[in-house]
């Protein structure tokens, strides 16, 4: 079993290796070709607005 001082060491260290990876992979994943596109469809979906026509259930 680890005890609470190993475990801190090592997030510690791959902790904070592990996370700035998980930043940079996210960041490149925003800014990849294609992703403009997306990020505009998804901004407009709480602006669409999806209720049937006046009749039309």
């Amino acid at each position: 079993m680890i005890d609470y001082n190993s475990f801190r060491h090592f997030a510690d260290s791959w902790g904070l290796l592990y996370m700035l990876v998980v930043f940079i992979g996210v960041i490149l994943f925003m800014f990849r070709p294609g992703a403009k596109d997306h990020a505009k469809a998804a901004a407009q979906i709480a602006l669409k607005d999806d209720r049937a026509p006046e009749g039309k259930e």
